[in-house]
């Protein structure tokens, strides 16, 4: 037999499937980007959806301050003078109705543990909030507290993954990757979707960073989110290896860009794709991030407002100072983790310090975002994965060993940014701090408001995979109308 037709009838299925994908696949990629896929153009760029906004969008960028851990919302902004009557007290079981709690807590005694900290009214607007928390006070009036978000989930890293995905396992698209799936990015020096991890001073608690978090699930890997590093580089290789100057790396990239593009024309495979892009984006990167980094083009007043910490790399307020520098360049997502907030048997230590640590550059982000024009486009969210018990964990006469358990019935989150009503507060918990009691706001609730502000109708951005429309709010989901501006 012909050797070239014994090797076609040699194909095996695998073989021809993969041989065939680029009539299978291509209108469905051609989708996701845009121009030409033959020129390399629509590949080096995060171009978005052609039908998208859906509608005109109220900010442009999101920066979401994510507090790993859990911050007690009794102890900040969930004012409750009433439970010091309580104190010590066991809590009604009319309240907690014997749902479920950790395996911490669950079966155990609940005495009431009111606010830690006493709390203060700040700005016109009269938020009672803790006095540990002075500059995020001095800008209540900028600020929407959501005091009645409840979620499914009461352990860590399924509640953040909820939160950011839309389900409790991991495996879905996190909320920048279906943003920057459907909008794209303003800059093509810089990722759509940036990534930035920071723990407490002590490092004496704090979850772990699981990369699910950002992961872009079943979209295509070119979505997920890009991961700055707290030391060093932000990011590896940004430097070329001795005696490669920037023309030769140049000229390697083409060369590789061009054997990617056969396999791609062959093939078909979105990877092949995300992969001439990404080289592209770490070649640009080499120039944006080191101008980016620097802040000694950042007037004095600007880093004092942030706090002493803001030039320690991989501190809270360096990658608050970094959030604004970067969707001041186009980004379109900004997702800042802190983990530190998991006060089980250390309340009396280690919530000064997390307040510390987060209070003014938190604040500091919106005066300066707001003096450069960058409020009015920017949606800036502040908020854990659920709250913590408002009964103690361990012995409420030592006060050395006190904490709080996981609580996700409610808890507070705020909002502050384009599109949002400021110096207001949405929703109430009940006397204890414990139920919704007023407005309840789901999870999904949240992320189809945080959609809605962007221009995307929650309901109509899906991503077909495995025979079934997903989309990041699942089946659920209503715009939180009432906190719109």
């Amino acid at each position: 037999m012909n050797p070239f037709n014994k090797r076609a009838a040699d194909l095996t299925r695998r073989q021809f499937f993969a041989r065939n994908a680029m009539g299978l696949g291509v209108p469905a990629l051609a989708s996701l980007l845009p121009g030409s896929l033959s020129a390399g153009e629509g590949m080096t760029q995060l171009g978005g959806l052609r039908d998208l906004p859906h509608f005109p969008p109220k900010v442009k960028n999101v920066i979401y301050l994510l507090q790993n851990g859990a911050p007690p919302h009794v102890d900040m902004y969930d004012h409750k003078p009433q439970m010091e009557k309580w104190r010590g007290k066991e809590l009604p079981e009319s309240v907690h109705k014997n749902q479920r709690l950790s395996t911490m807590t669950a079966g155990k005694s609940k005495a009431v543990l009111p606010a830690f900290s006493k709390f203060k009214q700040y700005g016109e607007c009269g938020a009672w909030l803790s006095g540990f928390l002075p500059h995020i006070g001095s800008v209540a009036d900028e600020i929407c507290f959501i005091k009645s978000m409840h979620t499914t989930q009461v352990n860590h890293a399924p509640a953040i993954t909820f939160f950011l995905t839309g389900a409790e396992l991991p495996g879905r698209p996190s909320m920048g990757a279906w943003a920057t799936y459907g909008l794209g990015s303003e800059t093509q020096e810089l990722p759509g979707f940036v990534v930035m991890t920071s723990r407490d001073k002590e490092a004496s608690c704090g979850q772990i960073f699981y990369d699910f978090y950002w992961g872009s699930g079943f979209l295509p890997t070119k979505y997920q989110g890009v991961k700055f590093r707290g030391n060093g580089n932000p990011v590896l290789y940004l430097s070329n290896p001795d005696g490669v100057s920037r023309d030769v790396r140049r000229g390697l990239l083409d060369d590789l860009k061009t054997l990617n593009q056969l396999k791609y024309d062959e093939f078909g495979d979105p990877e092949i794709a995300t992969r001439i892009a990404q080289y592209e984006m770490a070649y640009r990167m080499q120039a944006s991030v080191p101008d980016l980094t620097d802040f000694s083009t950042e007037p004095k007043h600007v880093l004092e407002s942030y706090g002493p910490d803001v030039t320690r790399q991989g501190s809270f307020a360096y990658n608050c100072l970094m959030a604004r520098r970067l969707v001041e360049r186009g980004v379109r997502f900004v997702q800042c983790f802190h983990a530190g907030w998991d006060h089980h048997r250390n309340l009396s230590t280690q919530f000064k310090i997390q307040c510390t640590d987060t209070d003014q550059p938190s604040a500091a982000l919106i005066k300066d975002l707001k003096q450069r024009g960058l409020l009015d486009d920017t949606l800036v969210i502040w908020g854990g994965e659920f709250g913590r018990t408002p009964f103690c964990q361990g012995d409420i006469n030592d006060r050395k060993s006190l904490g709080r358990d996981h609580h996700p019935y409610v808890f507070t989150t705020w909002m502050a940014g384009g599109g949002i009503k400021r110096g207001t507060s949405y929703g109430e918990s009940d006397d204890f701090a414990y139920n919704p009691a007023k407005d309840p706001v789901h999870v999904h609730d949240f992320q189809a408001t945080i959609m809605h502000l962007l221009g995307i109708d929650h309901e109509r951005l899906t991503y077909k995979f495995q025979g079934r429309r997903f989309r990041l709010t699942d089946i659920h989901g209503e715009v939180v109308k009432g906190i719109l501006a």
